[in-house]
C-alpha cells in the first residue's frame, strides 16, 4: 500500500478589464511565512467539497467576489517542492469579471485583495506568476474563438470598448474596420438606441448589448465563432 501524504488545493487567476486595461487580482496573505505577499486566492480543498464549489468558495471568502464565468485551467504539481510545507497538488482556474461590479472585501486569511495591472503584478508567491501567464496566454487563444470578451464588459458598451478590449488583451492592433463587420456578422451584438458621448470630442456613439441567449441558440445549431488575425 502507498502512503501517501498529498494536499489538494485550488487556486484562483481573475481578470477585470476597466479603461483599455486588464487587471488581475490578488491577495495579501495574513499568516504563515508568506504573511504580507501577495498570491492569488485559493486554498485548501474540503474533504467532501467539489474543486469548484472550493474554488468559488475561496473567491468568496478571501476576496468578497463572486464570478459567472470560471474555467478549469491546469494543475500544478510537478514540482514537489512549491510549496515548503508540504506536498500541494494546486488545481488553477481562471475567471472574467467586470471590476466595477463588485466591491472587494478581504477575509479569513486573505489581509487585503486588490486589483493590480496584469503588467505590473507584484512577485506573487508559489508558482502563481506561472499560473497567471498560462492563464493570460490561455485568455489570448479562447478571445478569438468564444466571445468570452462580454464578461469583461458592462452589459452596454461602445463598440470602440469592444474592439480596445481586443487589443489589450491580445497586446496588438487590429483592424477595426473588418472586426467590427465580423462581430456585427454573426448576429450576436444589438446596437441600442441609446448614445452617449465619446471622448474629449464628445461626439455620439452608439451603445451595444451582447445577445446571449441567440449565441446559446446558435451554439446548438453548430455556430463557429471565429475572429482571426493575420
Amino acid at each position: 500500500m502507498i502512503d501517501q501524504n498529498i494536499k489538494i488545493a485550488v487556486d484562483g487567476i481573475v481578470f477585470g478589464y476597466e479603461k483599455g486595461i486588464l487587471y488581475v487580482l490578488a491577495v495579501q496573505q495574513r499568516f504563515g511565512k508568506l504573511t504580507n505577499q501577495w498570491v492569488l486566492p485559493g486554498g485548501f480543498v474540503k474533504d467532501d467539497e467539489p474543486l469548484l464549489a472550493a474554488v468559488e468558495r475561496e473567491l468568496k471568502e478571501e476576496a468578497g467576489i463572486t464570478v459567472n464565468y470560471l474555467e478549469q485551467l491546469h494543475t500544478f504539481g510537478d514540482d514537489i517542492h512549491r510549496d515548503d510545507r508540504f506536498r500541494v497538488i494546486s488545481v488553477a482556474y481562471f475567471a472574467l469579471v467586470n471590476p466595477q461590479n463588485f466591491v472587494l472585501k478581504a477575509d479569513t486569511d486573505a489581509k487585503d485583495a486588490k486589483w493590480f495591472p496584469v503588467n505590473q503584478l507584484p512577485a506573487l508567491g508559489y508558482d502563481h506568476s506561472d499560473m497567471v501567464k498560462l492563464a493570460h496566454q490561455r485568455l489570448k487563444n479562447k478571445l478569438t474563438y468564444q466571445p468570452i470578451g462580454f464578461d469583461l464588459l458592462g452589459e452596454e458598451f461602445l463598440f470602440s470598448d469592444l474592439e480596445n478590449l481586443y487589443c489589450c488583451i491580445l497586446e496588438r492592433d487590429i483592424d477595426r474596420r473588418n472586426f467590427r463587420k465580423k462581430i456585427l456578422s454573426f448576429g450576436i451584438v444589438n446596437e441600442t438606441d441609446k448614445v452617449v458621448k465619446i471622448g474629449a470630442s464628445g461626439r455620439p456613439g452608439k451603445l451595444f448589448t451582447f445577445d446571449k441567449l441567440k449565441y446559446n441558440q446558435l451554439m446548438k445549431e453548430n455556430f463557429q465563432f471565429d475572429i482571426r488575425f493575420a
